[in-house]
This record gives C-alpha cells, structure tokens and sequence, in this order.
C-alpha cells in the first residue's frame, strides 16, 4: 500500500500512536463545546485548554493541532468565521449546503 496516499489519515480518528481525546474529530468535538456563542480564535484556543485541563485531558494539543482539527469541523460544515469569530452552525445548516 502506497503510505503517501495515507499519512494524514491516522490523525482525524484514534490511532495507536494518537490518544482518543486528542484524534482531530475528538478536539473538534471539544471545539465545538466551547462555541456556545461565537468567540475569537484565542478566545475558543484558551477556552479549549481550560476544558481539556478541567476534564483530566492531558494529551497534548498544541495550537497548530487546534487549528487542524477548526479546518476539520470547517471543512464539515460544522463552524465558519464571520467578522473575525468563530460560529458553530447549525446541523441543519450544515446539511443544506452539500
């Protein structure tokens, strides 16, 4: 099997070498938590270390990480950036685009 075809897709679900609350859709979920109204960037990134923190996550989550895992839920539809914060959309929205 050609590797190069796969090397990013041990990281958006867990892996042996990646923890289950640190896989990309796992701090997207959490992410998505912190997103109960929109917020800035470094206001969800210091929010999202507070909650990993208070919930015993310790695998960590670098910001580069932080940003991979808002590409993700971007790429799901899942949030956008309007006027320089971050929203979570809707389900439903999510669906109607695709």
């Amino acid at each position: 099997m050609d590797q190069s075809r796969h090397r990013g897709v041990g990281v958006i679900t867990p892996t042996k070498g990646i923890a289950p609350d640190r896989c990309l859709l796992a701090v997207g979920a959490q992410v998505l938590l912190q997103l109960d109204e929109p917020r800035s960037v470094s206001q969800a990134w210091a929010r999202l270390k507070a909650w990993r923190a208070e919930h015993g996550h310790y695998s960590p989550v670098s910001f580069s990480w932080f940003v991979l895992a808002l590409d993700v839920l971007y790429s799901m539809g899942a949030v956008e950036l309007r006027r320089d914060v971050l929203v979570a959309r809707s389900a439903d929205a999510a669906a109607l685009e695709r």
